[in-house]
């Protein structure tokens, strides 16, 4: 079966059945991928919905489209994870924006830890819009309904107080926490008061991953202080690009979003 491209637009490029792509669509449309009329390609506009169009019109500032099928995306998980990703040097952190994005992460929120070697918001900003770009093209390519929110970096305190003033469950990896693993996190969770499994599923994550280095003793006692759980990821070190990925994978498995 041949894979049919998929792009985001804005929501008013839609009206009704007719669909209108403009800008350097155009030229990705007709020049890259040498698409012509009757091919067809899959628009979304951040909604959750997908759209299947039939291009009729190549012009030279815009292809038109019509509507052949709506439905809702299948590429959105019901766990939502927001995923505190500390800066990380040279092209890891886009590692992770890439590959976070594929594996269902719903927001990214660029942290500054104690040990980070990048240290400065403004840096950080100016970095922005190549990330938004890199989330775009990952969520497009993944099969995504809506594109992951990629907030304003932070620095860490101010990251813990934002992630209980979101609520939901808070996790925070930690190669010096030895006796509270991820599963076992979620099955407490799911034990009543007389020991009996229920399924309780957290709506929302917010997972705090630390830097080159990992987080300082003080920082996971400031993270204490906002109630966020350390956890283990295992007795394996992981790389710093690495673990935020590895936990996401194991949480949406643990919580079924993998089936």
């Amino acid at each position: 079966m041949v894979s049919v491209h998929r792009f985001f637009i804005p929501s008013d490029w839609i009206e009704e059945d007719r669909v209108s792509l403009e800008g350097s669509l155009v030229h990705q449309l007709s020049r890259v991928l040498r698409l012509r009329p009757d091919d067809r390609v899959i628009v979304l506009d951040d909604s959750g919905w997908e759209q299947e169009v039939i291009l009729v019109h190549f012009g030279t500032d815009r292809v038109l489209g019509h509507v052949v099928d709506k439905r809702l995306s299948s590429g959105e998980p019901r766990t939502k994870i927001s995923l505190y990703q500390s800066v990380l040097k040279g092209q890891r952190f886009e590692f992770v924006l890439q590959k976070g994005t594929e594996l269902g992460v719903v927001e990214f929120v660029p942290m500054i830890a104690s040990r980070c070697i990048m240290s400065s918001l403004d840096d950080v900003s100016r970095k922005a819009e190549r990330w938004q770009r890199i989330v775009l093209e990952a969520a497009e390519q993944a099969g995504r309904g809506r594109l992951p929110r990629l907030r304003a970096a932070l620095l860490f305190p101010r990251a813990c107080s934002r992630a209980r003033r979101q609520g939901g469950m808070s996790l925070i990896p930690w190669e010096e926490e030895h006796q509270r693993s991820l599963k076992q996190v979620f099955n407490d969770g799911n034990n009543n008061e007389e020991g009996e499994q229920q399924d309780i599923r957290p709506f929302s994550i917010n997972l705090f991953i630390g830097p080159e280095g990992g987080f300082s003793s003080e920082e996971i006692e400031m993270a204490l202080g906002y109630d966020l759980v350390p956890v283990s990821l295992g007795p394996r070190v992981l790389r710093a690009e690495t673990a935020g990925l590895v936990a996401v994978s194991a949480i949406l498995y643990e919580l079924g979003d993998m089936e």
